[in-house]
């Protein structure tokens, strides 16, 4: 039998009266402080889309992350609470969860904006695991409670928190430039759906199957809990199916996805419509505010699925931009000004006629701000000029700002009435949560205060510049597409006035943000803008400050000759870095620190070579007192040595110990089709490589993962030595591999700027610089030796070469090139990348013979050793 008592339309959105103690009004207060506080930074931001490098991405994410996710973790849990008839959870951990949301929104923000990778992905870690602990505490809640009527809608909170934390992963990617630019398009749009659909979306719509008649003052439908299983079957579902397909760019996947999520909407749009009745709502402003944000949310669905019917991927990016201001405005903005204009007076009104008096603040010129927020809606979402959606973020926001000035003072009132409380918890609790508020306002405030740059004034934007200019002017035409910054690298003479003339080629918007200098607004498709640097003294980077793109490769050098200094450098972000400079190679290595053996090991005895490689990360020194993380096969950089003859057969189990890369392998020694033995294997497969050596010589092995460039770069090579027919034998023989070595977080912005600048911080022998200077390769004098030498690079060959002797014997790429009793001689072993071969010779008498790279740039930064040669 349905009896009123268990209508949530009469009692659900009013919380038991234990929802109205003092320590819990608190709470709700504070969380309510930091819902205004965040919309205010969002404000603000969007204020200063001109001068403040990602602004439009900090407004947003503001506003979401910070605004609405606050918003939504209260209440979903207060609802939950409600509607599942549980008992409350508890308090401490509740505040500790909704801290962590707040720190993780901070420090994803600043990450973002100073392009600080480990700090974005920290946040991000930090929010899966707040979400991850709310939706735990929504799921225990459905465990044994007394439940109701409404107690499937609280499914919307968890399918949501799910969201969220699939949206953090794909975020971080995004921001990270982890995504590469290959798979950027449809990461991004599964992104941006996954989290205005899933994590606002999904919570907006289960709310309102209880707020809506709760608002209208009328009774719920018998079907509410029927259909609301079937639209979260269809919501929640089809966004899945939606987010998969972006991800994987199966476009028909993503529209049937996106069909099942209108469908739903639908539906439920059709039940609040039917809900609807004569007499007044008990809140015409939150009735009309929550209706308007429903038919935002359907208009926005459906423009969205032809959209995506209709374009192509990269064309539907580029779109969302103009359809994300009608998500973010017309629903998310509208609902929370909705809803709170109900709940505000529910949840911390001391009785019903505080509550009024509340309400009655809160609904002041209601219609003139409903008018004004859903007019700048529609001027932003239709195609007009620029000057309209200027006038309609304007209208937009004068309504969103007169809303947070009421909601201001209702917090001040609520507070002085805590104030008279007198509950003891409560008042405890009180400076900490309002120093929270406090220091999310300050913190973000000053980082956008402080780091504005910029001019916002006209078309040119310009920067001063110390130093006196040579009375040269210079204006080059730069372009953005293509996840590029061309050119990529520009020089000058120092002193020279630099103009850049920036134009956005590309279907995507981008901007460009000089170091320590001007930078661009977002640029749309064909529009430029012209930087003035001043007169450039010293080398500055450039790239685009969108999220992630700087780590995909936009970005510029601007090199200045004659020049003494690089802010870049001086902050260790430098795109152009001082090849050797961070290294004292005089320096002693570590304590107990040995060099790794050069010696060649005799090849085994049979003709099948069983080897199992490990992908797996090691932390070494490097240089003497410089430790660097690399990837390595084995362990070391370089891999093991594999020595066999001509015609063995090699059998090489390679295992991906890498815990979050995929990895391959390729070893050109072998001839055989790379489509099965040289993919990539994911983290924690195996793969076996079987090759025949059939040709004698010094080979290189390497990853075959893409980008081979960081793969290589940061350690994954090797050498096999194959020996020709009838090699004689040698009192010594050894193995150098040469390598370029970059420091650096691997794979990050600024190590792969100096991998493609072959801009190395040092170049070694055997993966270490100077090793051979500090602990030499010893024998006597009249001793013959044989020295292989495998170029692996990346970038970078070789010119071996041994003071004080000369070579009788050269071996290169398979084929003497002299032998002894020849008449010539040779005094270095030329090799390009990826060749090898040995040399051969005999020290005369006692002393210290030293080897290097005779590229004497090489040999300064690391590329040298000792023979130590005694009597």
């Amino acid at each position: 039998m349905y009896s009123k008592s268990d209508d949530p339309a009469v009692g659900a959105g009013r919380p038991p009266s234990r929802f109205k103690a003092s320590g819990l009004r608190g709470r709700h207060l504070a969380a309510h402080v930091l819902v205004a506080a965040w919309g205010v930074l969002a404000l603000l931001a969007a204020s200063m889309q001109q001068s403040l490098p990602v602004a439009r991405w900090l407004a947003v994410h503001l506003f979401l992350l910070g605004a609405a996710t606050t918003a939504i973790v209260v209440w979903s849990e207060h609802f939950a609470v409600a509607m599942l008839h549980a008992p409350l959870p508890d308090r401490r951990w509740s505040n500790a969860r909704l801290a962590g949301v707040n720190a993780a929104t901070l420090g994803i923000l600043t990450g973002v904006w100073a392009d600080l990778p480990v700090l974005t992905g920290v946040g991000c870690a930090l929010l899966i695991a707040a979400i991850t602990a709310h939706l735990v505490v929504l799921v225990r809640m459905g465990r044994g409670a007394l439940g109701g009527r409404l107690a499937p809608i609280a499914d919307y909170y968890r399918a949501a928190a799910a969201a969220l934390i699939i949206g953090a992963v794909l975020g971080w990617l995004l921001a990270t430039g982890k995504a590469g630019p290959r798979h950027y398009t449809g990461l991004k749009l599964a992104h941006v759906h996954v989290a205005l659909l899933g994590w606002v979306g999904l919570p907006v719509l289960g709310t309102l199957f209880m707020l809506w008649p709760t608002v209208l003052g009328v009774r719920m439908a018998e079907r509410t809990t029927r259909l609301a299983r079937r639209v979260l079957m269809l919501t929640g579902g089809g966004l899945l199916i939606a987010a998969a397909g972006l991800v994987a760019a199966w476009r028909p996947t993503a529209v049937l996805g996106l069909a099942c999520y209108a469908a739903g909407v639908a539906v439920a749009v059709q039940l609040f419509a039917r809900t609807v009745r004569r007499r007044p709502a008990i809140s015409a402003a939150a009735a009309w505010m929550l209706a308007a944000a429903a038919g935002w949310l359907f208009a926005g669905v459906v423009v969205d699925l032809v959209l995506l019917a209709a374009r192509p991927l990269t064309e539907v990016r580029d779109d969302m931009r103009s359809l994300v201001p009608v998500l973010l405005v017309g629903l998310v903005a509208q609902v929370l000004i909705g809803a709170l204009t109900y709940l505000l007076p529910v949840v911390l009104a001391g009785g019903p006629k505080d509550r009024g008096a509340l309400r009655a603040v809160l609904e002041r010129g209601w219609v003139l701000r409903l008018a004004a927020l859903n007019l700048g809606v529609v001027l932003l979402a239709l195609p007009l000029p620029d000057l309209v959606g200027t006038a309609g973020i304007l209208a937009a926001g004068a309504a969103g700002v007169a809303f947070l000035a009421l909601v201001a003072r209702v917090l001040l009132h609520s507070g002085r009435g805590l104030l008279q409380d007198g509950d003891q918890d409560g008042v405890a609790r009180r400076p900490v949560v309002w120093g929270t508020a406090a220091g999310a306002v300050l913190t973000v405030l000053a980082v956008l205060v402080a780091n504005s740059g910029g001019d916002p004034s006209g078309g040119v934007s310009a920067a001063g510049t110390t130093g006196a200019g040579t009375g040269t002017t210079r204006t080059v035409a730069v372009t953005l597409a293509g996840m590029r910054v061309r050119p990529a690298r520009i020089q000058v003479t120092a002193g020279t006035d630099l103009r850049l003339k920036v134009t956005n080629t590309d279907a995507q918007r981008h901007d460009l943000k000089v170091e320590d200098g001007p930078s661009t607004p977002m640029l749309a498709h064909g529009h430029t803008r012209v930087l003035d640097l001043g007169p450039v003294t010293e080398n500055r980077a450039a790239w685009c400050t969108l999220p992630g793109h700087r780590a995909a490769g936009m970005s510029m050098d601007i090199v200045v000759t004659g020049a003494t200094g690089s802010a870049s450098a001086r902050d260790g972000h430098s795109m152009t870095a001082t090849v050797g400079g961070a290294l004292d190679l005089s320096a002693d290595f570590t304590q107990g620190w040995k060099a790794r053996t050069a010696d060649l090991t005799p090849a085994p005895g049979g003709t099948v070579h069983r080897v199992e490689l490990h992908a797996v990360r090691r932390t070494v020194e490097v240089a003497p007192g410089v430790k660097q993380q690399m990837w390595t096969f084995g362990g070391t950089a370089p891999g093991p040595t594999l020595h066999g003859r001509a015609g063995d057969v090699f059998e090489v189990t390679l295992v991906d110990d890498d815990p979050t890369m995929g990895h391959g392998i390729d070893f050109h020694a072998g001839s055989l089709a790379p489509d099965g033995a040289m993919r990539t294997i994911q983290p924690g497969k195996r793969l076996v490589y079987r090759f025949r050596a059939e040709k004698a010589g010094a080979w290189l092995y390497h990853c075959s993962t893409a980008p081979m460039l960081q793969h290589m770069g940061n350690g994954m090579y090797g050498a096999v030595v194959i020996d020709p027919p009838g090699l004689p034998k040698v009192a010594h023989e050894y193995v150098l591999v040469s390598s370029e070595l970059y420091l650096g977080t691997p794979g990050s912005a600024a190590q792969v700027a100096k991998m493609r600048q072959d801009t190395p911080d040092a170049w070694v022998f055997n993966g270490i610089a100077a090793q051979y200077a500090k602990q030499p390769l010893k024998l006597k004098a009249g001793e013959r030796a044989r020295f292989w030498v495998v170029a692996a690079g990346p970038s970078d060959g070789i010119s071996f070469h041994i003071v004080g002797t000369d070579f009788d014997t050269v071996y290169e790429e398979g084929a003497y090139l002299l032998k002894p009793g020849d008449a010539g001689g040779s005094q270095a072993l030329d090799l390009a990348v990826a060749q090898g071969g040995f040399v051969e010779t005999t020290f005369p008498a006692a002393g210290h013979y030293s080897f290097v790279d005779h590229d004497m740039r090489h040999a300064e930064a690391g590329a040298m050793g000792m023979v130590e040669v005694s009597s």
